[in-house]
């Protein structure tokens, strides 16, 4: 029946003596209890073993007297035999679980004495030296003292002990460090030793409390994070799970040094077995669907700092729903819904409008809230039902009032929205699968409301059919196409960037500035009375979550719903059908074979290899119907394979500098070839000559696209130009007509260039490793950045052009998200990769030595090489179905991949 929880907020449990309780010694009616008597840094608590007895608590600061019978009573043979009693007298005890019940705490007030005979009596001494040591303490009148005190006391504990070795799991065990440390749980922590070894994480409590050694095993770890624990950087917690709200273990310790030791020996040991995840790599999974709404809030929690160990930083979930009132619940209608892109406290206007007018009257540090969105209260308040023993741990031994409990969605999202310092958002369990948080199954006595009704389970909305039905529905919302448009705009206010500065002010989200990271600097409050004043304030109010981004954040990806499933086209009539059936399954079949190639990508195989240039090639083009393949090469000449034949069938040469890129005009009748001479050429397949050249450039063209009649080329003069081309006729000899539209300036040269499927965002990188994304229609850069401090190879939309993926000189593989600009995620390989395709989730690349590599970047690891080239592979064509890939290497070869299922 004894926890943790019967402690005081910040006291330790040292020590348990098997002992008996005896009541009106020396009478008629003596009773004797037989127990565990525990002993607290600042109570006594006594535990009978028979249920139907209370526990006792005595808090140190209401003893009147602690003392053993002195010597010469003991030795007095008309007395009965006391050896090994401890009398403690008092003004006021605490009863707690009478009959096994969870209830408030009786308070006995008045002077009565309690007699504790501990079994082994030759501790007695030991036993009172301590308690008295600890009354001193909690008679000290500054909090801060007392709290030195204490720690002074626990400290030297620690000192005098050890780590248990007889406790490891294997004789051949190697320990590499051993430590002082406190496992955190919700509201208390529990001082020990922490123990690392080659093979387990040990901890041993001091108190043997709730087991002697709790034990993780390395292998089993899959996630490790450094915590913030009080506003001080101490804090380690170690998940066994990948997605698991709760973790194995988490462990505060008394230095950084240790902590960032003990995380080095944890993560260096699993490093090898998993892939460290960051905020931006979560992002591009949740943003391309690959992990829902709720894993995506519960990592940013997790990164974030939040913990279900720490109430005063648990995991903050957003209200979602706004309708409690419906008999049926629309999750079609926006009305439905939250506005997600504002805190809870300005989503009433005229509330809002009145904390802006005291905001804007308050002196410096000024804040809108006067409480928090999440704190241990708001946690406790919803869990009350399911966690009673940390509400009555909060709130020294009593529940909060029977009017103020959790009774009803209905009327606790009206007080979110209505009242004066209400302000909080929801917790995970609102959108998992465990409803006893909503019911009272323990049968407790939460009081009595004004009506006279007791408090029972939570009233539900009218929609909801019962407990479990309430939050199926609550996760379909949570995982809603209208929440996944907007969710992205909740993390900025809560994980982003209008958590703090300007922009929050913009977005009515300031809250005290001791909840914010980095609020105060505990280390330079000297005064050790303020610090704890302090330390308690903060985390009783709440903490707002570590910043997470500093720029927007990223929409979801929404699949576009098709107009026709083929699931259910047999039911629709062909008038009814806003396209012709034919039409929508060949686009259907399209993109389904397109996805079946990208995820049979590795069975890519060698089909054919010629030898055909004298250099390096850097350029392929292929006719619609896949027979001839063009190629440039640094050798200065622009050739024609034809595949049937197997031959060379043209071999052009326009100048004797290298050739950058080649591609073909829609029709199979023109193939553009840009060169080092800083001239575009124009050769017509039909006529087998220079049809044209564009003198567009002051230094040598390094890329050229083609979209809509429009030519785009990049250049080393540092310039990506936009020119409207006219055909010209080709059997008389007027030439094409070439219309400059747009030029696009840049500091240095541009080696490549892309356009997103629109063709309105074209992507430029340059040979210092910077990225501008271009809006085209007004040539005005959307962002520019440095991704790379070497040379750019290559930069592509994805099919959907919400990202782009680049890659350079320095090996890195780097994914941003087209609409704000935002790094999303990095890849590293093992050497320059200086060609690749990508469907968003896979990236098909070759590389520096030849090898074909297939690369799953969501997980960030190569999953498939395959022999090529034996130099760099330098260009990659792929067919529109993605079953079909040319490359083009440094070896003067052209090699022809097929998709063998």
């Amino acid at each position: 029946r004894f926890s943790l929880l019967l402690l005081n907020l910040e006291e330790y449990y040292f020590e348990q003596h098997t002992a008996n309780h005896i009541i009106n010694k020396d009478c008629k009616d003596e009773r004797k209890f037989r127990g565990s008597l525990k002993i607290c840094s600042k109570s006594i608590i006594f535990e009978p073993d028979d249920n139907i007895q209370p526990i006792i608590k005595i808090p140190l600061r209401d003893c009147i007297s602690i003392k053993a019978p002195e010597d010469n009573e003991a030795n007095n043979p008309f007395t009965r035999n006391t050896s090994g009693g401890i009398s403690v007298v008092c003004s006021q005890v605490f009863l707690i679980k009478e009959r096994n019940v969870i209830a408030p705490y009786k308070t006995v007030r008045g002077r009565t004495e309690h007699l504790f005979q501990l079994d082994v009596a030759g501790k007695v001494g030991d036993v009172v030296q301590t308690l008295h040591q600890l009354y001193r303490a909690s008679c000290l009148d500054k909090m801060g003292d007392q709290a030195a005190m204490i720690t002074a006391i626990l400290q030297s504990r620690l000192a005098r002990t050890s780590f248990d070795k007889n406790r490891f799991q294997s004789i051949s065990e190697t320990l590499h460090m051993e430590c002082k440390a406190e496992m955190v749980t919700p509201l208390v922590t529990n001082p020990g030793h922490v123990c690392v070894t080659d093979a387990n994480l040990y901890f041993q409590p001091l108190n043997g409390y709730p087991k002697p050694v709790v034990q993780i095993t390395l292998q089993n770890v899959r996630r490790i994070y450094k915590r913030r624990h009080g506003l001080m950087p101490l804090g380690l917690e170690v998940f066994c799970t990948e997605n698991d709200l709760c973790s194995d273990i988490y462990l505060k310790f008394y230095n950084y040094q240790d902590r960032d030791e003990v995380y080095f020996l944890i993560a260096t040991y699993i490093e090898n077995h998993i892939a460290e995840h960051t905020a931006e790599s979560y992002m591009l999974q949740w943003q391309r669907g690959h992990i829902s709404n709720y894993q995506y809030l519960l990592h940013l929690n997790n990164l974030a700092d939040r913990s279900c160990n720490d109430l005063s930083q648990y995991p903050v979930f957003p209200w979602i729903i706004a309708d409690y009132s419906s008999s049926v619940l629309d999750l079609t209608k926006p009305e439905t819904f939250r506005d997600l892109s504002k805190p809870v406290g300005a989503l009433n206007k005229e509330r809002l409008d009145r904390l802006v007018t005291r905001y804007q009257e308050m002196p410096d540090p000024k804040f809108m809230y006067g409480s928090h969105y999440s704190s241990p209260g708001y946690v406790l308040f919803y869990l009350v039902r399911v966690a009673p023993e940390y509400m009555l741990c909060l709130q020294n031994g009593k529940f909060d009032h029977a009017d103020r409990m959790f009774n009803s969605i209905a009327e606790t999202w009206k007080n979110c929205l209505d009242g004066a310092t209400d302000f909080k958002e929801l917790i995970p369990e609102f959108y998992e699968n465990d409803s006893s948080f909503l019911v009272n199954s323990l049968k407790l006595d939460l009081g009595k409301r004004q009506g006279g009704k007791m408090v029972e389970d939570v009233e539900l909305p009218p929609w909801a059919s019962g407990p479990d039905d309430f939050l199926q529905k609550s996760q379909e919302a949570l995982e809603s196409p209208y929440v996944s448009e907007h969710l992205h705009e909740w993390i900025d206010i809560i994980f982003g960037y209008k958590q703090k500065g300007s922009e929050a002010v913009a977005a009515h989200n300031v809250f005290h500035p001791l909840t914010y990271e980095g609020g105060v600097d505990l280390n330079s409050i000297m005064d050790p009375n303020e610090k704890v004043a302090l330390l308690t304030q903060i985390l009783e109010f709440g903490q707002t979550p570590k910043q997470l981004f500093t720029t927007p954040h990223p929409q979801r990806i929404i699949p576009k719903l098709k107009s026709l499933s083929r699931t259910s086209s047999h039911n629709i009539s062909i008038a009814e059908s806003p396209v012709s059936p034919n039409e929508e399954s060949f686009e259907d079949l399209t993109e389904e074979s397109i996805t079946l190639a990208w995820n049979n990508i590795a069975k890519l195989k060698l089909d054919k290899q010629y030898k055909i240039h004298k250099e390096a090639i850097t350029g392929i083009a292929v006719t619609c119907n896949g027979s001839s393949v063009f190629t440039t090469s640094q050798d200065s000449t622009l050739k024609m394979f034809s595949k049937d034949s197997k031959t060379i069938q043209r071999s052009v040469s326009f100048s004797n500098m290298a050739l950058s890129s080649c591609l073909i005009l829609p029709g199979d009748t023109t193939v553009i070839s840009s060169s080092w001479d800083n001239h575009i050429y124009f050769y017509s397949i039909a006529f087998g000559r220079q049809q044209d050249v564009l003198m567009g450039h002051d230094d040598a063209v390094s890329k050229i696209c083609w979209r809509d009649g429009r030519l785009f080329s990049a250049s080393w003069d540092s310039t990506v130009k936009v020119w409207h081309c006219v055909p010209g006729e080709t059997l008389s000899n007027k030439k094409h007509h070439f219309e400059l539209l747009a030029e696009l300036e840049h500091d240095v040269s541009v080696n490549t260039i892309d356009l997103n499927a629109a063709n309105t965002i074209l992507a430029s990188g340059t040979k210092e490793g910077t990225i501008s994304v271009w809006d085209i229609a007004t040539a005005t850069v959307l962002h520019h950045f440095l991704l790379f401090l070497f040379l750019l190879f290559a930069s592509f939309f994805c099919t959907d052009s919400r990202h782009l993926l680049s890659t350079g000189e320095d090996c890195c593989f780097k994914v941003i998200d087209v609409q704000t600009g935002m790094l999303i995620s990095s890849v590293t390989a093992e050497e320059p990769q200086r060609c690749f395709k990508w469907d968003g989730n896979t990236i098909l690349s070759g590389s520096q030595s030849g090898e074909l590599l297939i690369w799953d970047l969501l997980g960030g690891k190569v999953t498939e090489r395959l022999k090529g080239h034996t130099g760099a592979v330098m260009s990659m064509w792929m067919n529109e179905q993605c079953n079909s890939v040319i490359t083009g290497g440094e070896d003067k070869q052209i090699m022809f991949w097929k998709l063998q299922y």
